[in-house]
C-alpha cells in the first residue's frame, strides 16, 4: 500500500489496512497456504512493514483472527438484538444471518477452525476457544432470556447445530444449511420449555 508523497504516515491507520487486506487472502488461502512473501505481495507491503507493525507473520496472524471474531461475533450480536425481545426470533435471526455468509461466494467455512486445523498450535488454540467461547455466551444469553432450566446446556447445544450447519455449508450445500440448523435449535428451544413446563407443573 504506496503512501504519496508528502503524506503522513498513520501507524494505527496503516495497521489496520494491513489487518483489513490480509484477511480475505488469509482466508481464502489458509493460515498455513501462503508464505510471508506472497502474502506481503497480495497485500502490496513489503515484509519490513509486515515485521514492523506485527513483528512476525504468526504475529499478523494473531491479530487477524481476534479481530475477525470480535466483528463476527458482534455482528451475530446485532443480528439477534435486532430481531426483538423473542427468544425464538432471536434465535432465527442468528441462523439467518449465518445463511448470508453461507450463501456468500467466498465463503470458505469457519476460520477460527480452520486456522486451528491448519495450524495447530497454542496461539491459535486459544483464539479458536475464546471464539467458542463468544459464541456460547451469546447464546446462553438467548437461552437465558427464554426462561428454560439450564441455559448453559441448550447454549451448547445451539452451538453444536452452528458448527454442523457451518461445517456442512462449507463442505456439501450450503442452501439450507442455515434453515435446517435453525429448525433443529428452534426444536430444541421447544423441547427444553415444554420439559421444563412438565417439571414444574407435577410438584
Amino acid at each position: 500500500m504506496p503512501v504519496p508523497k508528502g503524506s503522513t504516515i498513520d501507524p494505527a491507520r496503516t495497521r489496520a489496512a494491513i489487518i483489513d487486506a490480509a484477511t480475505p487472502v488469509l482466508y481464502e488461502r489458509g493460515i498455513d497456504g501462503i508464505g510471508v512473501a506472497g502474502l506481503c505481495t497480495r497485500i502490496g507491503i513489503s515484509k519490513e512493514t509486515l515485521y514492523r507493525h506485527f513483528g512476525t507473520k504468526d504475529g499478523l496472524v494473531r491479530v487477524v483472527l481476534e479481530t475477525r471474531s470480535e466483528r463476527f461475533l458482534g455482528w451475530l450480536s446485532e443480528a439477534a438484538a435486532g430481531a426483538g425481545s423473542d427468544p425464538g426470533r432471536q434465535l432465527a435471526a442468528v441462523f439467518g444471518a449465518l445463511q448470508e455468509w453461507y450463501d456468500d461466494p467466498f465463503f470458505r467455512g469457519c476460520a477460527m477452525l480452520n486456522a486451528a486445523a491448519q495450524h495447530y498450535d497454542e496461539m491459535v488454540r486459544a483464539i479458536t476457544t475464546r471464539h467458542l467461547d463468544g459464541y456460547l455466551e451469546l447464546l446462553t444469553g438467548i437461552a437465558e432470556h427464554a426462561g428454560v432450566d439450564d441455559p448453559p446446556t441448550l447454549g451448547r447445544q445451539w452451538l453444536m447445530l452452528i458448527e454442523g450447519a457451518t461445517a456442512v455449508a462449507a463442505h456439501q450445500s450450503a442452501g439450507d444449511a442455515g434453515e435446517h440448523g435453525c429448525r433443529a435449535a428452534l426444536a430444541l428451544l421447544a423441547a427444553a420449555l415444554r420439559t421444563d413446563v412438565s417439571v414444574g407443573g407435577g410438584g
